[in-house]
């Protein structure tokens, strides 16, 4: 496969192991992408990918493992930073594997992809250097892989993947970091309350890209949108999902009035 070849470039940055490494790698090929210099074309197996490229540290534990600190403490605003760039770092990976993987979808879903993994990678680099700057950096607490795991279980269908990662599990965000951004501002924390302001607008727009293709995929095959969502939470979100909603990010994020009375009718079930 080429040097110039799409799938052998993401491959290579899905992969990468080392964050700095994975950040520029992706970076440089959504830079190529935009600029037209890479090709589409190939004849190689898509290969499953149980785990993406990462650093030895964090240890991964259960999401019940994961302990939880008082922001009172830089050692308590350094956990949540840390957990916050721990999504990110996986964010990444989320959008690249879309492209990867599902290859029969259309140009533009490669490029939207290939922005979310972009930014996802400047989003790390943010709580990255805030981090540092608190003392601490990326791999010095435990987090979990909910996130990723997620993906291996949705890499059959991108109609799946949609559903269920961009427009479930990476709206949550959108509901909980407003709360985030006020409790750090209570304990004075403005630099890190800056980094979440940027990100929560990039996220918006990266749900919005998941909802975009969610919708166009079952329309491509005929089928409820609404249903197929709640059938699809029902499936792989045992117990509902947890609220309360961000309505006016999720609204801007795709989601309808009748999608959110629907999912508060399901929430905590």
């Amino acid at each position: 496969m080429s040097e110039n070849n799409l799938y052998k470039r993401v491959f290579e940055a899905l992969m990468a192991s080392e964050p700095e490494e994975k950040c520029q790698l992706t970076t440089a090929v959504y830079q190529e992408w935009q600029a037209g210099g890479l090709s589409r074309e190939s004849h190689d197996a898509v290969m499953p990918v149980e785990n993406p490229g990462r650093p030895e540290k964090p240890e991964l534990v259960t999401p019940q493992e994961v302990p939880h600190r008082k922001l009172s403490s830089i050692e308590g605003r350094a956990a949540l930073i840390h957990a916050i760039t721990h999504i990110e770092f996986n964010a990444i990976n989320l959008g690249l594997d879309a492209v990867y993987r599902f290859r029969d979808m259309p140009d533009d879903f490669v490029a939207g992809w290939l922005q979310v993994a972009s930014e996802e990678a400047y989003h790390f680099g943010l709580l990255r250097d805030r981090l540092k700057a608190l003392g601490y950096d990326y791999g010095d607490f435990p987090a979990h892989n909910g996130l990723w795991e997620m993906a291996v279980k949705t890499d059959f269908d991108p109609m799946v993947r949609m559903a269920l990662v961009p427009r479930v599990l990476e709206a949550r965000g959108l509901d909980v970091t407003p709360g985030m951004m006020e409790r750090l501002a209570q304990h004075g924390d403005e630099e890190t309350v800056r980094c979440l302001e940027i990100i929560l607008r990039d996220e918006i727009g990266h749900v919005a890209i998941g909802s975009r293709w969610f919708h166009y995929l079952c329309d491509q095959r005929g089928l409820d949108a609404k249903e197929v969502f709640r059938q699809l939470i029902t499936e792989y979100m045992q117990g509902g999902l947890r609220g309360p909603f961000h309505t006016e990010a999720r609204l801007e994020a795709g989601f309808t009035l009748d999608e959110l009375e629907g999912l508060e009718a399901m929430r905590g079930k």
